[in-house]
């Protein structure tokens, strides 16, 4: 006889607490299962074996293993496609249902569909729930009901929804868990990854910190920026959670958790965005492609110290500043005209707290070419950006060793001449 059981299927939600579809699972069923799959399909694309992200990951997990094992269960993990993955689980349990909670990326809608209909067709329901946003899809629409292409009306109406009618959060009932004797987690060499030297950020909401967020994040030397993307990324923290927290101490960051469900709202609506510019317009511009230039920007050996600062402080840690991201991008695609998207997959490799619609949409901002971007005759000269945001050239000096020494190399590219020929580039592609 097999067991029946309900799964829990944890994906970009590696928390127990206030986690939707965990609680209501343990609310509706008895013997719910947490099962984690680690997707070879994304594994395998990732080309760095050593990628701090599956670091991350597995991490999380040992600690919700933790404290499922002191609750009597345990996370059952397995590796493979997920559609394969379920298949033997089929054949494993006695599955009564599915429980899981939504994901907005393309590959993850495609995912999620192949295995609801693989799970319906055995007579298993499948049951998704938001929890990784506070509003998703279709929740936030302007008067016409269609989404919105602007930020601020946006955030407007996302702010009045909020403050009307404040998320509550989810208390789990753990009596619920399969019991069950203590699973073991791969290695990350059973995954195909080495570990790295890579300082992964822990898990703080640092009070003081976003109480000054307004005043002081666009300058780099301080760092203060509150490195919780990559919880966010991986549902460490609950976003309701966050946005409760954050709405009493500053304005400024919730505005920023309400960038990221814009992105996400926009990238949900308009999946193209991941190949083409969300304005069809911008993909006329006939991008210059220096491979030697990109590889220069890659490095951090632009001759410009702000963009190498950045890319330096990305390359060794996974983290860039907030501000000193704009800059990079801005010089990427103005002054050397390359693609943003090939930026965009530089970004994707390299961030800690990459997250394809935040990632694709703040690339597209920078370029000009997305909703709600900066005009692109807006073209950011590093060397002010320098004076208003690095005076004193800590920044530039802690990630730029050789700055001002003869071992420095001279700007790849003149200044005036790039944004001169960025603007009439640009201008005569839209003309067309």
């Amino acid at each position: 006889m097999k067991e029946k059981i309900t799964l829990f299927w944890m994906r970009r939600d590696l928390r127990l607490e206030d986690n939707t579809a965990l609680y209501y699972a343990c609310q509706n069923e008895e013997n719910v299962l947490p099962v984690f799959i680690f997707d070879s399909q994304i594994l395998d694309e990732l080309e760095d074996k050593k990628d701090a992200r599956v670091e991350f990951i597995l991490q999380e997990l040992q600690k919700v293993n933790q404290s499922l094992q002191d609750n009597g269960s345990s996370i059952l993990t397995k590796i493979g496609k997920p559609v394969e993955v379920f298949k033997t689980l089929i054949e494993q349990y006695d599955i009564q249902n599915v429980y899981t909670n939504r994901d907005y990326e393309p590959y993850a809608i495609s995912r999620d569909k192949a295995v609801e209909k693989l799970l319906k067709d055995q007579k298993i329901d499948f049951f998704d729930f938001k929890d990784q946003v506070i509003f998703e899809k279709d929740e936030i629409l302007n008067e016409s009901g269609s989404f919105y292409k602007v930020y601020t009306p946006y955030k407007n109406t996302w702010l009045q929804k909020f403050n009307a009618n404040p998320p509550s959060l989810h208390q789990v009932n753990f009596k619920k868990l399969y019991q069950t004797d203590p699973q073991d987690l791969p290695e990350l060499k059973e995954l195909g990854f080495e570990a790295t030297d890579i300082q992964l950020p822990a898990l703080e909401i640092d009070k003081e910190l976003i109480k000054a967020y307004d005043q002081n994040r666009d300058i780099p030397a301080l760092d203060h920026t509150s490195r919780l993307g990559i919880h966010l990324r991986f549902g460490t923290i609950s976003v309701r959670k966050l946005a409760l927290e954050v709405k009493k101490l500053n304005e400024v960051f919730l505005s920023e958790l309400i960038w990221r469900e814009f992105f996400m709202m926009i990238l949900y609506h308009n999946p193209q965005v991941i190949e083409e510019s969300f304005k069809s317009k911008y993909d006329q511009i006939p991008w210059r492609n220096n491979e030697e230039e990109f590889y220069k920007w890659c490095e951090g050996q632009t001759g410009y110290p702000i963009v190498d600062a950045g890319m330096r402080e990305l390359n060794q840690t996974g983290h860039m500043h907030n501000r000193v991201r704009m800059i990079v991008a801005s010089f990427l695609t103005k002054h050397l005209l390359i693609d943003w998207r090939w930026g965009e997959a530089y970004f994707a490799k390299k961030l800690l707290d990459y997250e394809l619609a935040s990632n694709n949409g703040n690339w597209q901002w920078a370029a000009g070419t997305g909703t709600d971007a900066q005009p692109y005759f807006r073209i950011f000269n590093p060397s002010s950006q320098v004076k208003k945001f690095d005076k004193d050239l800590k920044y530039i000096k802690k990630w730029v060793k050789e700055y001002g020494s003869d071992q420095y190399p001279d700007p790849i590219v003149d200044h005036k001449m790039a944004r001169e020929r960025a603007l009439k580039t640009y201008k005569s592609a839209l003309e067309k």
